[in-house]
């Protein structure tokens, strides 16, 4: 069979998007793809509990609001872990734990069993993230960091994408395999991070004269980035109702495991398409302008769902116009997030920023759960889209209170000024490049 020649653009653009990156940013990326593509269990626990268990829509939401509480305790635990231990250590034992609390999950009898396990997976899950987040920041300079974020993002979305596909088809024939595919992919991501990753943890502040240490009140009395994470907060009630309500409502419109499997997984397969092309697209662009358009994608991508009735090639529509919004806001965000965290204190800072899509999936699942029982989708889809125009509305207003002088500039990584506090620009004159101790294995 013929092989089609892959055009001479497309195959530049994939170059100039992975070039240039460090060799430790690579391993984190295989390890990364490594994980998500054993990541079954946070996407179909809703469906398991509900179809294959027998538990009702408002269960299924109260166990993923413990997955996301566990999630939320994380984020700061782990972030100021990610500041004290360092960047490996904490990563390596969160996911270690994740493998342990995710296999004893798929053998977990009774709703109290069940609910307390799924705590503890969210625990460990979510304590990866602030040191993921740190390692990319610590190693990749400024002017790289966005696409850094988007290649771990696209690889992210690599693994579920498939992942999802394979497990609908699992699925039908027991769900404890894809616990156990799940705990094993985990297992072996901490392997590659603790064979080929080094510490990153840069120099203790303490070594700098005269600069203040930041801790957690430092960064929850950063008004400025703190708005930022609220904005952020509201988008994501809306995401999680990808995996927790979306999925319960798809069921309760006759639509199957394997159907809800490739629909979600349709997620994954357009992020995994579309990541590099839209991430060269948005260079030059608003930061401001990029949000707002992702916060109306999400939203309204959602709110469409209303409509859906029992036709999975609509549910499959509302999917694609929520994707386009997710892909143009995670890059953007962390990369902004990066860059308004000071060196010493960046553990902390993504945690915080982590938080707020823990606090998302402890909330988002309860409040989606009980409304798609007890008011129906209308008002469960209806209220998303609110919430995405409110969130629009909310980096608008910050777009405009920072000036239009920043706007000026047009490009993505200048733009992130519109958003820094002064006091942060000021202090961070050395995160043009990865600023990190030498490596420590």
């Amino acid at each position: 069979m013929p092989v089609l020649p892959v055009p001479a653009g497309a195959r530049r653009a994939v170059v100039e998007a992975v070039s240039g990156l460090p060799r430790q940013f690579w391993w984190l990326w295989t390890s990364t793809l490594i994980n998500r593509l054993g990541g079954f269990v946070v996407t179909f626990l809703a469906l398991y509990l509900t179809a294959d268990r027998g538990y009702s829509a408002s269960y299924a939401g109260l166990v993923a609001s413990l997955f996301g509480l566990g999630s939320a305790i994380a984020a700061v635990g782990a972030g100021v872990l990610t500041d004290r231990i360092g960047r490996r250590p904490t990563l390596v034992t969160a996911q270690l734990g994740t493998a342990l609390f995710t296999a004893v999950l798929g053998f977990a009898d009774g709703p109290v069993a069940i609910a307390v396990v799924a705590f503890l997976v969210g625990l460990c899950n979510n304590a990866t993230r602030p040191a993921t987040s740190a390692i990319i920041a610590d190693i990749v300079p400024a002017a790289d960091r966005v696409r850094a974020y988007s290649l771990n993002y696209w690889a992210i979305n690599i693994g579920f994408g498939l992942s999802a596909a394979v497990a609908g088809l699992i699925a039908t024939r027991g769900y404890l395999t894809l616990f156990l595919l799940d705990a094993l992919s985990t297992l072996v991501c901490a392997v590659v991070i603790f064979v080929r990753i080094p510490e990153t943890k840069p120099d203790a502040p303490a070594a700098r004269a005269g600069e203040p240490s930041t801790g957690l009140g430092t960064v929850f009395a950063d008004a400025r980035f703190m708005a930022v994470v609220g904005l952020n907060l509201l988008l994501a009630l809306v995401a999680q109702q990808g995996s927790t309500t979306l999925a319960v409502d798809m069921g309760r419109a006759g639509i199957g495991s394997t159907e809800y499997g490739l629909v979600i997984g349709l997620n994954g397969l357009l992020i995994v398409v579309l990541q590099i092309p839209l991430t060269r697209w948005m260079e030059g662009r608003s930061r401001t302008a990029l949000l707002i358009a992702s916060a109306l994608f999400i939203g309204w991508g959602f709110g469409l769902t209303a409509l859906a009735g029992s036709s999975a090639w609509f549910f499959a529509f509302t999917v694609v116009v929520w994707t386009i919004g997710e892909i143009l806001n995670a890059p953007t965000m962390m990369g902004l997030v990066a860059e308004l965290s000071p060196t010493h204190a960046r553990g902390r800072y993504q945690g915080v920023y982590s938080l707020s899509w823990s606090l998302a999936s402890f909330v988002g699942p309860a409040v989606g759960g009980v409304l798609l029982e007890r008011a129906g989708g209308a008002v469960t889809w209806g209220a998303c889209a609110v919430c995405g125009s409110v969130a629009a509305a909310g980096y608008a207003l910050l777009g405009r209170r920072a000036g239009s002088a920043t706007e000026a500039a047009g490009a993505v990584p200048v733009a992130v000024a519109e958003a820094v506090p002064e006091a942060v620009v000021g202090a961070e004159p050395a995160d043009a490049g990865p600023e990190r101790a030498p490596a420590r294995s």
